[in-house]
């Protein structure tokens, strides 16, 4: 037994039962497991549970052992004060601190069945990567295949868009805000930074975007980075935070970013600061980039944006580094927000009152080059070539949709390779 089979019963609720029963012998209905969160912090976030009929939102610890609590250095870490659920295989000790926060302990032990614990155990000792890979033939690949595949993916991003923009009155500038910070989380703050955006009222940005210190003081204060200042800038910036909490009558609820698993220049501190140096030397920023007509127009408004001269020997607050020099955006950074966000969103904005905007995005991402990752790797090895940012999307997104579920029976790459010759 482990954490990670732990982990997947719980995502994929693999249960005997759901009549779940505290240590302590209360009654947990568990209305929403969480998200599977594979970096550091609770196992599973934004999840739901109902005790005593009340509702408690927040996140869930699993562990083999109760103990392991212990072991891995939980107590007093922040990461884990929103916490609202402790699941273990064995309860083998009591966590006094947890117990004072009334956070319950679920026993997992006589909901699993053993059974599936070896099956899991034998699943992971197969690899493949995609089903087919052994009938792979990229000659069967359908025409059109890269445009329709990628244009599924728009249309999915159009959807989560206009759920943005209900939320937020209409106000596209506010959903440009909220993605571009999500994509500036990397994987690893992505939801972080999310949850960062939407707890801001846009209009606060708009009004401080002039003063580039001001944006910096937001950002970090709210990521509870300003609560102990080291040196005379971060002082500053906890002046003008703590001013404006009160001005805009900000939350006291602090969010807190990972550094773990980043190379440092994707570390929070870097990327906020980059964020904030955005929106204070780009003005209109929405209407800039809804209006790029080129892909240099967009490499222009992004080519000169750099976390402040702060960070030009730091990575962290109050240490300095021995490397040195300006932490402009990088040009593959650059490429995925261009990618993930300002193109999706440039087909959301224009397609309802310009049809012809398809072939305009595609030509955006043909003119980028092929991006690089493992996933791609792996089609590479079936014999794939990849020139450009359409073929390459369109690839990751088949993957995404059908493959990783082996859904090949709806994919047009699947069906041809089934199609047996007359």
């Amino acid at each position: 037994m482990n954490e990670e089979i732990l982990q997947y019963i719980w995502n994929y609720k693999k249960f005997r039962s759901f009549d779940f029963v505290s240590t302590d012998g209360k009654v947990i209905e568990i209305s929403d497991f969480g998200k599977w969160n594979k970096n550091s912090g609770p196992d599973f976030l934004f999840a739901k549970i109902k005790i005593d009929n009340i509702i408690f939102a927040g996140n869930i610890e699993i562990h083999t052992k109760a103990s392991d609590w212990f072991f891995h250095n939980h107590s007093g870490n922040p990461e884990f004060g929103n916490l609202i659920l402790h699941a273990v295989y064995i309860n083998d000790c009591d966590i006094p601190e947890l117990e004072k926060q009334n956070i319950p302990t679920l026993e997992l032990k006589n909901y699993i069945d053993e059974e599936l614990i070896q099956k899991h155990q034998n699943l992971k000792a197969e690899h493949s990567f995609i089903a087919c890979e052994e009938l792979f033939d990229e000659n069967k690949i359908p025409l059109f295949f890269e445009e329709t595949v990628l244009l599924k993916k728009l249309e999915a991003k159009s959807q989560i868009f206009q759920e943005s923009l209900n939320k937020n009155q209409n106000n596209y500038e506010a959903v440009l805000f909220q993605n571009l910070v999500y994509t500036f989380g990397l994987k690893v703050n992505a939801e972080i930074f999310l949850q960062m955006a939407e707890s801001l009222d846009f209009a606060v940005i708009q009004k401080i975007k002039q003063n580039d210190i001001h944006l910096e003081a937001l950002f970090f204060g709210i990521c509870g980075f300003l609560d102990a200042p080291s040196d005379e800038i971060m002082q500053i910036w906890k002046r003008e935070f703590d001013f404006l909490k009160v001005k805009f009558n900000l939350s006291d609820v602090r969010i807190h970013p990972k550094f773990s698993k980043l190379r440092p220049p994707n570390f929070p501190t870097i990327r906020l600061s980059q964020l904030a140096n955005l929106y204070h030397t780009q003005p209109n920023l929405f209407s800039k980039l809804m209006e790029a007509k080129t892909i240099d127009d967009l490499y222009k408004i992004f080519g000169n944006v750099k976390a402040s001269e702060y960070w030009d020997n730091r990575f962290n607050f109050g240490k300095i580094s021995t490397v040195e020099g300006k932490k402009y955006l990088s040009q593959d950074f650059i490429d995925l927000i261009i990618i993930n966000t300002i193109l999706p969103l440039k087909y959301f904005y224009h397609k309802n009152h310009n049809p012809e905007i398809v072939d305009d995005i595609f030509d955006f991402y043909k003119k980028m080059k092929a991006e690089k990752n493992s996933v791609l790797d792996e089609w590479k090895q079936l014999g794939m070539k990849f020139e450009n940012a359409l073929q390459t999307q369109a690839f990751l997104y088949q993957y995404k949709l059908f493959c990783n579920h082996k859904k090949c029976l709806n994919c047009s790459v699947g069906f041809q390779l089934l199609k047996t010759d007359d």
